[in-house]
């Protein structure tokens, strides 16, 4: 019985400290992160990439009339997946806008297209509080601010024309290009490695303007 309980105990700590070698390797070399739910729990930086603004998509189509019309969601309505936030709201990298955009465009009559514009919306999440609650946390009343962004382009043609970063990108841009010293530090200093691919701010030269297009004519599914 000691030696049944000795070699689960063995097996347990050999589990344990295997699962956290290889989250670290899968964190450190980008290899399978997002292959299954489960890799939520083992990745190194599993809640890292929580904001403290909420984000919201609008994905609007312009008329040659001038003339606006949502397109997500589409006129039969929406999924919500979870709770009461629809699923365009999830996805803030836009990998589904251009789908989603295109297939209300097919299903539905309209006036030609000129473009198609993808719209970020963020606020603080502080201010999703409820009346009751700011008014015992804060002395402040609560003067809630909302910051639109042009995120995406697309042509009438399914193109992606014109991309830009995000709103919290822009800013990280112009906090770090408003402090000298941490310029001079950026075009001195040389990173030993980058932990996630294209993760590190280019040490050389000025970074890429977030008013400035990404890129421009993007074939469709790029």
């Amino acid at each position: 019985m000691r030696l049944l309980k000795r070699g689960l105990t063995y097996l347990t700590i050999t589990s344990y400290i295997g699962i956290l070698l290889f989250g670290i390797f899968s964190h450190t070399f980008s290899y399978k992160t997002g292959r299954h739910p489960t890799m939520y729990y083992i990745v190194w930086d599993m809640f890292c990439g929580w904001s403290a603004y909420s984000i919201r998509t609008h994905i609007v189509g312009e008329g040659i009339s001038g003339k606006y019309y949502e397109l997500a969601p589409g006129p039969w309505g929406e999924y919500k997946p979870y709770g009461n936030l629809g699923r365009r709201h999830y996805d803030t990298t836009g990998d589904a806008w251009l789908r989603m955009a295109m297939n209300a465009l097919d299903k539905t009559e309209h006036e030609p297209m000129l473009r198609i514009l993808c719209i970020e919306e963020a606020w603080c999440k502080k201010y999703n509080l409820p009346d009751s609650i700011w008014d015992q946390r804060y002395e402040e009343p609560k003067d809630f601010h909302n910051y639109y962004r042009l995120r995406r382009v697309i042509t009438p043609e399914g193109v992606i024309a014109q991309n830009y970063v995000s709103w919290l990108a822009r800013q990280r841009y112009l906090q770090i290009n408003d402090n000298p010293r941490l310029i001079s530090d950026m075009n001195r200093a040389r990173p030993f490695f980058a932990a996630t691919i294209g993760s590190r701010i280019e040490p050389e030269g000025p970074q890429h303007h977030p008013d400035v297009p990404v890129h421009l004519a993007s074939p469709v599914g790029n």
